[in-house]
């Protein structure tokens, strides 16, 4: 399981625990987002996400 920030508001969406508030559950991959999905702070497309590090 991985983390991707956003660039332009530092959101982290985090796959290990998914958006449950918004419908994708625990353990949905990056990957498998919608490509239409965005950013539910800051309305950023996924090409404004990028992988967070390990240690991060």
């Amino acid at each position: 399981m991985t983390k991707w920030q956003c660039m332009l508001c530092d959101f982290i969406y985090d796959e290990a625990k998914g958006l449950p508030e918004d419908g994708i559950l625990p353990g949905h991959m990056w990957q498998d987002l919608p490509d239409d999905w965005t950013c539910p702070d800051c309305g950023a497309d996924k090409a404004s996400f990028e992988q967070v590090n390990a240690g991060q």
